[in-house]
């Protein structure tokens, strides 16, 4: 598995609650994306940054979703675009799920 963390900085700072419209907004594009297996969107406290915490199957699963399209589409969305950071996850701890999931 793998975790890819996007991140931008945005332009002016956006309420909890901005963002939470924005995300619910987008978040259905994300149901049952092939490899995907789970995204959490988040705001800082500040309301500068915000971004998604993505769980893939692999690392060629997130790079062939996070296209050039992708990012325009990113940046279109927030104003600025995208830093992406991949992490590999050995084990997930899924409590909602009752169950570990090692890779």
């Amino acid at each position: 598995m793998i975790v890819a963390i996007v991140t931008f900085r945005l332009p002016q700072p956006k309420t909890r609650e901005e963002m939470k419209a924005v995300f619910q907004s987008t978040a259905p594009k994300y149901l049952n994306l092939p490899g995907l297996l789970r995204k959490n969107y988040f705001v800082s406290e500040d309301g500068l940054r915000a971004g998604g915490i993505y769980v893939w199957e692999s690392r060629a699963r997130a790079q062939e979703f996070f296209t050039p399209e992708w990012k325009s589409f990113v940046a279109g969305k927030y104003g600025v675009q995208p830093e992406i950071q991949y992490f590999d996850a050995p084990v997930m701890v899924d409590n909602a799920a009752g169950k570990i999931t090692v890779d």
